[in-house]
């Protein structure tokens, strides 16, 4: 402990050093710090890296309602879904692996380091503005050393309380209702104290049966019908923000708290539907409260503060007197994490600039499982980043440094301590005056550490684990043009080619026999892989728009590992070759409909790409349509959704099938 202690002082120190010497010079050039804006144009051109963002509008037309729902239209992810609203729910990238994807919250990491992942199905999108999915890190320097962390990151950005001349409040009241029992109430209040400082409150509850039909073919051959069971959820979500300005900045506050209690309804037995009841119940309570503020302090220097506490519970039970495929589990887990972190970003010349970043994270995990040793983590994060804008070219260059030493109640038990330097580099093009296209690529070398139960889980845990490495690879184009007197008024278009490296892959072993495993570092994969995105606007009539998106994505993901196994160079498990999305909006004055489409592309749920383990293509349709009222400055907005519409019966995750042909109907009233 006191190594990394003194490690994260040096950091400090050498930080805080840095920024005196830049706040007391003078200069004409001028930094801008400011938080992300969202806009509708010239998106994909300003980035120089690769991007894909949904803003507020485009969230309100697609049918989805949970941040989960919302990245299956990016081009690029895999979304593992086990079936129903209960269901956990994690994203891949590129097919890195669910782990080494950061999100964040405003800003800021949700941290689990039990596991890694983190449940994207329990974030709603009632109180959320922007989805932004990164690959690689994203593009503004000025960021904390946790944002360089991560080989992708998916960044939720909630509402900032906005009010018009002379208005103190704000109200916004919904409620959802459809299949499934759905019952889905929310409340928005945002309150204006005085010209610097709002607050906001946001409440929502959800309930669901999750009961719904489903068909397959039974083992001997003919089609059967059963019911999804235990699939309920409840859950009550509760957010309040504070929101201040300050003499060139702005700071904000915000307490969140989750209470849910869900079901898991299981993997669906063919040969003998119906007989086992699957009664595995999850109870969870996650609480955090976070803090951040930026601001200019000159033209030459500009300060970031982040800091955040959160507490994790969870209870799990499993018991064979309700189903007897189980093992009789009764666990609970708590976690706490504390996270601090300051970035200074300094302005060397008109067109370069600086930034330095130190982070410091505590990690603890306690459960009540048999010989458990209680962990603690210690992380100290230091970055140093830098920018460089010649005319039509940019160059961004950084640095992270990460130290980890860990601690347990019970005497060598602790894994060793990890010292890891990885660096990026990032470049942008512009090859022609007119800023139509770009030009950029990147190249960054990233790791995970192990999780918490990789190293210390009862009879799986291993502490002499090595870092999970990734190397990325990515060349690619965006183009943008305005055509303000044709149908077609504007058109968005990406496409990047990639090839990542996946080494030191954790992967679980069985030992003496089958019921103790050990996680060990034997992986090795290989993806190549081209992502495409277009995004058009139509001006059909003067009275109908059309906004239509596209997303594409094509992936070679290879397991390399064992070159003595027979499938030796096998598609990665649950990794398409094809997959992609189609988004269409058209608007008639108050009335918008929407369209979309996926698919998903045959692929196999085992690296034995054996017909035995063969999964068919899948593909829904969704559509909504929706009316919005105006009278007194009182907003009413109606929908009406139907969703898998064609009623395909399909799975993400096998055995785990998804609800067929569902409905929802929406009232929501702005005040």
């Amino acid at each position: 402990m006191n190594t990394v202690l003194r490690q994260y002082i040096w950091l400090l120190v050498c930080c805080c050093s840095i920024s005196t010497v830049a706040a007391q010079q003078k200069d004409t050039a001028r930094v801008r710090s400011l938080d992300a804006v969202i806009v509708t144009a010239d998106r994909t051109i300003k980035e120089v890296i690769p991007v894909q963002t949904l803003n507020g509008a485009a969230l309100q037309r697609l049918s989805v309602h949970s941040v989960a729902d919302a990245i299956r239209y990016f081009s690029g992810v895999q979304v593992k879904d086990y079936g129903g609203v209960g269901g956990l729910k994690t994203v891949n990238i590129r097919s890195l692996g669910s782990q080494h994807v950061g999100v964040f919250y405003d800003g800021i990491e949700l941290g689990n380091a039990q596991n890694g992942t983190v449940d994207l199905g329990r974030f709603s999108l009632d109180n959320m503005v922007s989805i932004s999915l990164y690959n690689g890190q994203k593009s503004a320097i000025f960021q904390t050393a946790k944002d360089l962390a991560s080989a992708g990151a998916v960044y939720m950005t909630t509402r900032i309380p906005s009010f018009t001349e002379g208005k103190r409040n704000n109200f916004k009241a919904t409620i959802k209702g459809g299949s499934f029992g759905t019952i889905n109430p929310s409340l928005l209040w945002e309150h204006r104290l005085n010209e610097q400082l709002t607050t906001s409150f946001n409440a929502e509850y959800l309930y669901t049966n999750g009961q719904y039909r489903f068909s397959y073919v039974k083992k001997d051959g003919y089609d059967t019908t059963e019911v999804r069971k235990n699939g309920d959820v409840y859950t009550l979500r509760l957010e309040g923000g504070l929101y201040g300005r300050i003499t060139g900045g702005e700071w904000k506050a915000k307490v969140y708290w989750y209470n849910s209690e869900r079901g898991y309804p299981g993997a669906a037995v063919r040969e003998e539907p119906g007989r086992f009841k699957h009664q595995d119940r999850q109870w969870d309570n996650n609480v955090f409260v976070q803090a951040s503020m930026r601001k200019q302090f000159s033209q030459r220097y500009s300060l970031q503060l982040n800091s955040k506490y959160a507490y994790d519970y969870l209870h799990y039970l499993s018991d064979p007197r309700l189903d007897v495929t189980t093992l009789y589990v009764n666990n609970h887990y708590r976690q706490q994490e504390v996270y601090f972190s300051a970035a200074h970003l300094i302005t060397l010349l008109p067109g370069w600039s600086v930034n330095a970043a130190t982070d410091f994270l505590f990690n603890t995990l306690r459960a009540d499982l048999v010989d458990f040793v209680y962990p603690r983590r210690y992380t100290t994060l230091g970055a140093l980043a830098t920018s460089l804008q010649l005319k039509r070219l940019t160059v961004q260059v950084s640095l992270l440094g990460t130290f980890v030493q860990e601690t347990t109640k019970v005497a060598n038990s602790a894994a060793g301590s990890k010292h890891e330097y990885t660096p990026s580099l990032i470049i942008s093009w512009q090859p022609w005056k007119q800023p139509d296209i770009h030009l950029r690529a990147f190249y960054k070398r990233i790791f995970r550490m192990p999780t918490l139960n990789d190293l210390y889980y009862t009879f799986i845990g291993n502490k002499y684990l090595v870092p999970e490495y990734t190397t990325q690879y990515n060349a690619g184009v965006t183009f943008a043009r305005d055509f303000p007197h044709s149908l077609l008024r504007r058109v968005e278009a990406q496409a990047d080619a990639y090839f990542n490296q996946v080494k030191n892959k954790i992967v679980a072993m069985p030992t003496s026999n089958q019921f103790r495993w050990t996680m060990l570092n034997l992986g090795y994969t290989e993806i190549r892989g081209l992502d495409v995105a277009v995004q058009t606007n139509w001006q059909l009539s003067p009275a109908v728009l059309l906004n239509a998106r596209l997303s594409y994505t094509y992936q070679k993901a290879q397991d390399f590992t064992d070159r003595a196994s027979p499938y030796y160079g096998g598609q990665l498990p649950y990794i398409p070759w094809h997959s992609g999305s189609l988004v269409l909006n058209p608007t008639w004055q108050s009335w918008h409909l929407h369209y979309s489409f996926i698919y998903t592309g045959e692929r196999y749920e085992a690296v034995a790409n054996i017909p035995e383990n063969y999964s068919r293509p899948w593909y829904t349709h969704d559509v909504a349509l929706t009316k919005n009222m105006t009278h007194k400055k009182k907003t009413v907005r109606l929908t009406a959704e139907v969703n898998n519409l064609l009623n395909q019966h399909y799975e993400v995750v096998q055995w785990y099938p998804m609800p067929g042909i569902n409905y929802k109907l929406i009232a929501g009233i702005t005040l």
